[in-house]
C-alpha cells in the first residue's frame, strides 16, 4: 500500500492502559495517579467519553457521568506513562547517534575494556593490580659500604632491593628502567662515614647518562645528602641512576645500609 509522508516505523511506544469490568459504581479507581483529566482518555463500551462529563475526584479516582452496570467495559488510556519502549537492534546505534551524550573519542579507546580495567586520561584502558597504585615502583639500598673517589661522579651501587613492583630495577647496573611511560618521582639519600668536613659533596640524578638534578652540600660532617625530582620517562629505554662526587683529599666512604642510604622511585602520572 502506498503512503504519504514519513514511512511507518517498525516498532511503537506502548503506553499504560487499564480495563475495568463488572463494576456498578459511578466511578473508577485508577492504577496510576494522575494530576489532570487531560492525562487520560476514558472509553465506556469502546465509546470515548467527553472530559466535561468526567471529574477527577482524587489523583486515583475518576467520577463518571453515570452509574455503570456490570456488563459495561471501561478502558483508561494513560497518555503520559510509557511502560515499554522499542529496543534498538544490535549494531544499529551509530557513533553519530551518540555524539553529544558521550565524547566520540571514548568510542575509539585502545586496550581491553573489562571489569578489572579503567579508562585513563590518555584514552587507554589500564589494569590496576591488587588495588595498588603508582605502579611501577622500587626501592633499593646498599648491602655494604662503598668507596667513592674524589672529583669524579661515581655510580652508587644500590645492589639490594627491598621492593620492585614490576622488575624494573637492575641490581647489577644500578639503573631504574620503567616499563610504563609517564612522570616519575625519583629520590635518593646517602650518608658519609667521615668525621671531617667535606668542602664540596654532590649527589646527582642521571638520566640516560646525563646529569638532570644535583644537590651540592658544603661542610658536610656525618651528614646525609638528599636529592629528588619529577622526571619524565619514555617507559622503554629511558633509565635513571644515582652518582656522587666530592673534593675530599682521599676517597669518601658511603655507608651501605637500608637506614642511611637509599634509592627509590614511583610512577606519578601520564602528564
Amino acid at each position: 500500500m502506498s503512503y504519504l509522508g514519513t514511512p511507518p516505523q517498525s516498532g511503537f511506544i506502548t503506553t499504560a492502559k487499564q480495563r475495568v469490568t463488572s463494576s456498578t459504581n459511578a466511578y473508577v479507581d485508577l492504577d496510576h495517579a494522575i494530576s489532570s483529566i487531560a492525562d487520560v482518555i476514558v472509553f465506556v463500551n469502546f465509546v470515548k467519553q467527553d472530559t466535561t462529563n468526567l471529574t477527577l475526584t482524587t489523583s486515583t479516582r475518576i467520577t463518571l457521568g453515570g452509574t455503570l452496570v456490570s456488563s459495561d467495559v471501561v478502558e483508561i488510556h494513560y497518555l503520559g506513562k510509557a511502560v515499554n519502549t522499542q529496543t534498538p537492534a544490535t549494531g544499529t546505534v551509530t557513533a553519530d547517534a551518540l555524539a553529544g551524550s558521550i565524547g566520540l573519542d571514548k568510542l575509539s579507546a585502545t586496550g581491553t575494556k573489562s571489569s578489572s580495567t579503567f579508562l585513563r586520561g590518555d584514552n587507554t584502558f589500564a589494569t590496576v593490580s591488587s588495588g595498588e597504585k603508582n605502579l611501577p615502583y622500587f626501592c633499593a639500598n646498599m648491602n655494604s659500604n662503598q668507596e667513592c673517589n674524589a672529583n669524579t661522579f661515581t655510580t652508587l651501587q644500590f645492589n639490594n632491593e627491598t621492593s620492585d613492583s614490576s622488575s624494573c630495577y637492575n641490581t647489577s647496573t644500578y639503573r631504574f628502567t620503567p616499563n610504563v611511560e609517564g612522570r616519575y618521582y625519583i629520590s635518593s639519600f646517602v650518608r658519609s662515614a667521615e668525621s671531617e668536613d667535606h668542602d664540596n659533596f654532590q649527589l646527582a640524578i642521571y638520566k640516560n647518562g646525563s646529569q638532570t638534578r644535583l644537590t651540592n652540600l658544603r661542610h658536610l660532617h656525618y651528614h646525609t645528602a638528599h636529592v629528588d625530582a619529577l622526571i619524565h620517562m619514555n617507559g622503554s629505554s629511558d633509565y635513571v641512576e644515582m652518582k656522587l662526587s666530592h673534593d675530599r683529599s682521599g676517597a669518601s666512604t658511603i655507608i651501605g645500609d637500608e637506614v642511611q642510604s637509599q634509592f627509590q622511585a614511583f610512577f606519578v602520572g601520564n602528564t
